[in-house]
């Protein structure tokens, strides 16, 4: 394939970074020489390795699990740590009282209006606790499940952890959700209670959360209170015996508080993902499996140690908001929360942040990147970001361009650039970088240690040298213990095609090397007269045109190819979009990927359609210039991208 024959090796670890890291230390306690090694092991040997992980990781049950795992009731079904009992804030928050972590911090936190806290290991238990006596003394119980609409500010760890601490279910919602997408999850899940805030800002502008709660709630009869913080101090609705305002129901309550007994495999968060069928999918995750999952791939992939400060640019409705609140504080380590957006009021604003909060570790979506580079190379430059030595990135996937701006610019062309890819119903990573593994552009070192990874044909059968669907042959500690009140839907969209064998939805490839690559969801694929290419390659080509700045390929419908390749493309600065842009960008495809695949149509945008982390929602391109009904348009984050591709 074009990415990896065109790209050679560009990062090798050097001896003292191999010999410091997370993954060789892992590696020689159980006396294993090579990463081969450990993932043969990992795979064939899964409860050696899930105890490895979790001893490790130095997890504490208040009832120690008689067995790791259980495949009694079958692969999709597996149970994890039967019959141990653990509450999982214990491990990241309680037990570190009264040792030198308790004074370290747990939370740095930045707004766009300049606003900012730090809040120590000490400060958030004591806020953990107070908040989860309010929420006991509001009547919520083990098993309530409590929604969180809330952006990446400091309550919104402290209400997380509350909701989990007193054995209900977090429920994180996408903090840029209107009405109709909050009222779908909340009468799914059966919420009792929303935490919120009066509202945000967001590039300047106070967005009002509030009564998008209110709106939402007038759908769902589920719900008994909603919690409110005071974030703008602007007036909003507050309906007497349901609303109660933060501050006061939490300042007064007691800052100690002891938490709930949960079983290991209990439900401690319900997260949803956007389906193609409109429905969401609400993935259930336990105390012993998603957190545990997150803090392993932090270590194994990112080499995340204690003394690091990690910023994932993310939300906490989307996977990556809860995997760095979890997987930082499992590992003792300090969290960035940044409320707003990253490049207001100008580009540097990111920069900035590194900077002033010593960031080690930096999770950003190949989108964000693209946007940067359209300001130029040198933003980086100006700003001092020694403190970085790990870039990260997931959500879709590379094209090389972009890869190498960030490599060289941000990364000095010294850091490694850890590429993960998984998933909500994953717990984080299918496939990973790590820092033993020399590193071409765009790919991934292979599967995490445990991940039972393959690429397979049509049949199942395992696949070398060319394009095929990405699945799971084994269970993981940080599956989805299934959806949420809908069983066959679940083994429907995973286990159905072939017998106990996870399909994920993605393309993926491994070159001579040894090398991954994801080349797109299968769903999204392009099969133009018989010819099978992954969107993300049509991609590569279009932004390595210096007159695109971001591209996206779809399929649309063709009586004679099957397919005919349409390009969405936004333009870069400076450049005029118009028929003669499109027909050179189309000789510019046909010239790199032959006559068969060029465009039959190139069109412009100034946005592409997004969801706040950055992905491109191409089955929604897709659908409107099909002219039919684009599905669950919750994780949209400007509508109006939909109006101008009408146009």
């Amino acid at each position: 394939m074009s990415i990896a024959s065109d790209s050679g090796v560009v990062w090798r670890p050097s001896p003292e970074l191999i010999a410091a890291s997370q993954l060789q230390r892992f590696m020689s306690a159980h006396r294993i020489e090579t990463l081969a090694e450990l993932h043969r092991r990992s795979i064939d040997e899964p409860e050696w390795f899930w105890n490895a992980v979790i001893a490790d990781l130095g997890i504490e049950f208040s009832t120690p699990y008689d067995k790791v795992m259980d495949t009694s009731s079958g692969l999709p079904w597996t149970r994890w740590c039967v019959g141990g009992v653990m509450n999982i804030v214990h491990n990241c928050l309680d037990k570190r009282m009264g040792t030198p972590d308790q004074a370290r911090p747990a939370l740095k936190w930045s707004a766009e209006d300049g606003e900012r806290r730090v809040v120590t290991y000490g400060e958030l238990q004591r806020d953990v606790n107070r908040a989860a006596n309010a929420l006991r003394r509001l009547g919520f119980a083990r098993g309530d499940v409590i929604a969180l609409y809330m952006p990446m500010v400091p309550e919104m760890a402290a209400a997380f952890f509350a909701v989990v601490k007193i054995g209900a279910v977090a429920m994180p919602l996408f903090s840029g959700y209107g009405a109709a997408a909050i009222a779908t999850r909340l009468a799914d899940a059966g919420a009792r209670g929303v935490i919120t805030v009066d509202g945000t800002l967001r590039k300047g502008r106070a967005i009002l959360m509030k009564p998008s709660v209110d709106e939402a709630i007038g759908q769902v009869r589920s719900v008994r209170h909603v919690i409110t913080v005071r974030r703008l101090g602007v007036d909003v609705h507050m309906k007497n015996g349901r609303d109660v305002w933060w501050d006061e129901v939490v300042t007064g309550e007691a800052a100690e508080c002891e938490a709930a007994l949960t079983g290991a495999d209990d439900p401690f968060m319900l997260i949803y993902t956007s389906g193609t069928s409109g429905k969401p999918k609400g993935t259930v995750h336990t105390h012993c499996g998603f957190p545990i999952k997150a803090a392993q791939d932090m270590q194994h992939g990112f080499d995340m140690h204690g003394g690091d400060t990690i910023f994932w640019i993310t939300d906490l409705g989307w996977m990556m908001g809860p995997w760095e609140l979890l997987g930082a504080t499992l590992l003792g380590a300090t969290l960035v929360l940044y409320e707003g957006a990253v490049d207001y009021p100008s580009p540097t604003r990111i920069w900035d942040l590194i900077d002033e909060h010593r960031v080690s570790v930096l999770g950003i979506s190949p989108t964000l990147v693209r946007m940067f580079m359209a300001s130029g190379d040198a933003l980086p430059d100006k700003h001092d970001l020694a403190s970085l030595r790990i870039l990260g990135s997931t959500g879709e996937p590379w094209n090389p361009d972009p890869w190498r701006w960030l490599f060289e610019n941000v990364g000095r062309g010294r850091l490694p650039i850890i590429n993960y890819s998984g998933g909500t119903e994953i717990s984080g990573g299918i496939l990973s970088g790590n820092v033993l593994t020399s590193m071409k552009p765009c790919a991934f070192s292979g599967p995490l240690p445990g991940m039972a990874a393959d690429v397979v044909d049509e049949h199942g059968h395992t696949v070398h040298g060319s394009v095929g669907e990405l699945v799971i042959r084994r269970p993981w500690i940080g599956m989805t213990r299934g959806f949420w009140n809908d069983r066959e839907r679940y083994l429907e969209a995973y286990w159905s095609r072939f017998r106990d064998v996870w399909v994920h939805g993605d393309w993926a490839s491994i070159d001579a090397d040894g090398l991954w690559y994801i080349l797109g969801r299968s769903d999204d694929t392009l099969n133009i007269g018989g010819k099978r290419v992954g969107p993300a390659e049509i991609e590569s080509v279009l932004v390595a045109h210096p007159a695109v700045s971001e591209a996206a390929a779809i399929g649309l419908p063709d009586d004679v190819k099957g397919e005919k390749l349409t390009c969405v493309c936004v333009v870069s600065p400076h450049e005029a979009a118009g028929p003669p842009l499109e027909q050179e960008l189309t000789a510019f495809v046909r010239r790199a990927m032959g006559p068969a695949l060029a465009p039959q149509a190139v069109k412009f945008v100034d946005e592409l359609p997004k969801t706040r982390n950055g992905k491109v929602m191409r089955r929604v391109i897709k659908a409107v210039l099909a002219g039919v009904d684009p599905g669950d348009l919750s994780a949209l984050e400007h509508p109006g991208t939909l109006d101008e591709l009408r146009r």
